[in-house]
C-alpha cells in the first residue's frame, strides 16, 4: 500500500493522557517537518460516546467511534495508533496487523510475554506485506537522548563499564489515592516496573546498543489496599475477598480494593557488552515528579541525561589533558543536533510533547518510504522479556535470572 502520493489516515484508540500526547503529535508533525506524505487525523475511538465526541472535537479528530473493531475494519484508515491500557494492546494490534494496517502501539508492548511474542511474530509476518509497526518509546526521540546514543556509537566513551538508570515519581504516595487502573495487574500488567521502568530499560539498551542478559531484582508494594474510585461499583477485589464496604455518610468505611502491582522495583543487571547496570523505578519517591536520569560510564568518558533538564547533556571527556577535564554542559538546541533543525533558533528550548512529534515524524517517514521503523515490536518484546525476568527474580528472592533474546523467542 503506497502512501507517498496521498494522506496517511490515522485512527487512534484511546484519548486520555497518551491519546492527548499522540494527538498533539499528529496535529503538529506536518506543520513542522517536510515529509513524503501527510498524516490525517481521521478517527478516534473510545467507549463512552459523549466523552469520545468531546475528545474528537477538542483534540482535532475528524470523527469518532465507540468500537475499535469498526476503526480497524475501516477502509478509510491506514494507521492504527493504540493508546489504551495494556490489557487491550494485543487484541487491537493483532487485529490491525491482520487487516493490513500499520500499527503504532504504546509501551509496554503488552501485559504478558505470550501476548508480546504473538504481537512480535505477527509484526514480522506483516513486514513481508509492507505493513509497518512500531512500539512507542517516545524518550528515544528526545534530541539529547539521540545525541547521547551517537556519542556512544562514535566511541567517545570507549568501553562501556557502568549503566545507571532511575525513574522516580511520587503520584501515589498518599495512601488515600484511589485504586486506578494502573494499580491493577489485570489492566496494567505491572506497576512502576512496566509503567516507568520499561522506559529506562529501553532507553539504556537503545543508547548503549547492548542487550540486558540477566537481572537480580526486588520489588515492593508499600500500600496494599486503596479506596475504590468513585463510580467503580466494587469492580476491584478487597483484600479478604469480601464485598467492598459502602462509601457513605453513615459511618461505613470507604470501599477499598487490593493493589495487585508493584509500587517500586530495583534491580541490577548485566549487559551483553560486559557492562554492569543498576535500575530503580518507583512511584513512591516523595518530591520526585518525573525524574528520569541515565548515566553511562566508559573507559574514555561519561555522559548523563536528566529528563527534567531534557535540553541538556552532561559530558566528561577523559581524553583531554588533565588540566582541562571536567563535566561539560551541552545545550542540545543547535540545528546540527537530532531533530532540532525543524524547530527554533539555537538556545530556544523544546519540551516533553516534542518527543511525540518526533516519534510521529519517524513513523510517517518509515511507512512512506517502505522502511521498518524502530523500536520494532521485537524491540518491545525484548523490553517485555526483561520486565518478566525482573518479576520472576523478585518472586524467587532476588535470584539471578537470565533474559532470553527476543529474536530467539519469536523464531521459536
Amino acid at each position: 500500500m503506497s502512501t507517498t502520493d496521498r494522506e496517511l489516515r490515522v485512527g487512534m484508540v484511546g484519548y486520555a493522557f497518551m491519546g492527548a500526547a499522540h494527538s498533539q503529535a499528529w496535529r503538529t508533525v506536518n506543520r513542522v517537518f517536510d515529509l513524503p506524505t501527510r498524516a490525517r487525523m481521521s478517527l478516534v475511538c473510545g467507549r463512552d460516546a459523549g466523552k469520545v465526541a468531546d475528545a474528537a472535537d477538542r483534540l482535532g479528530w475528524d470523527a469518532y467511534t465507540t468500537d475499535w473493531r469498526d476503526l480497524v475494519a475501516s477502509d478509510d484508515i491506514d494507521v492504527v495508533d493504540v493508546c489504551t491500557p495494556g490489557d487491550s494492546h494485543a487484541e487491537i494490534a493483532l487485529a490491525a496487523l491482520a487487516a493490513g494496517k500499520h500499527v503504532l502501539c504504546e509501551k509496554p508492548l503488552a501485559n504478558t510475554i505470550s501476548e508480546a511474542r504473538a504481537m512480535a511474530a505477527a509484526a514480522v509476518t506483516a513486514q513481508a506485506a509492507g505493513v509497518r509497526s512500531m512500539c512507542g518509546f517516545n524518550y528515544r526521540r528526545v534530541p539529547a537522548v539521540a545525541m547521547m546514543r551517537q556519542l556512544v556509537a562514535d566511541g567517545r566513551l570507549g568501553v562501556i563499564r557502568h549503566v545507571r538508570a532511575t525513574y522516580l515519581q511520587d503520584w501515589i504516595v498518599d495512601p488515600q489515592f484511589p485504586l486506578v487502573w494502573r494499580l491493577q495487574r489485570d489492566r496494567a500488567g505491572s506497576g512502576a516496573l512496566g509503567d516507568i521502568g520499561a522506559h529506562i530499560i529501553d532507553l539504556t539498551q537503545y543508547v548503549t546498543g547492548q542487550r540486558i542478559t540477566g537481572v537480580s531484582a526486588i520489588t515492593e508494594t508499600f500500600v496494599k489496599e486503596r479506596p475504590l474510585p468513585a463510580g467503580s461499583n466494587g469492580l476491584a477485589a478487597t483484600v479478604d475477598g469480601t464485598a467492598p464496604a459502602v462509601d457513605g455518610a453513615d459511618g461505613h468505611r470507604p470501599a477499598t480494593g487490593l493493589v495487585t502491582v508493584d509500587d517500586a522495583a530495583v534491580f541490577v543487571a548485566r549487559l551483553d557488552g560486559g557492562a554492569l547496570a543498576t535500575y530503580e523505578a518507583s512511584r513512591f519517591a516523595t518530591g520526585r515528579k518525573n525524574a528520569l536520569r541515565v548515566e553511562i560510564n566508559g573507559s574514555l568518558g561519561t555522559v548523563a541525561f536528566d529528563l527534567e533538564r531534557l535540553n541538556e547533556l552532561e559530558f566528561y571527556d577523559a581524553t583531554k589533558p588533565a588540566a582541562e577535564q571536567g563535566f561539560t554542559r551541552i545545550l542540545v538546541t543547535e540545528g546540527e543536533h537530532p531533530y532540532m533543525s525543524a524547530w527554533w533558533p539555537p538556545g530556544h528550548l523544546i519540551g516533553y510533547e516534542h518527543s511525540f512529534t518526533h516519534q510521529a515524524r519517524d513513523f510517517i517517514e518509515a511507512v512512506a518510504t517502505g522502511v521498518d521503523p524502530a523500536p520494532s515490536f521485537v524491540d518491545g518484546l525484548q523490553v517485555q522479556l526483561v520486565l518478566d525476568a525482573v518479576t520472576r527474580s523478585a518472586e524467587l528472592g532476588s535470584s539471578w535470572t537470565e533474559v532470553e533474546p527476543a529474536l530467539a523467542t519469536v523464531a521459536a
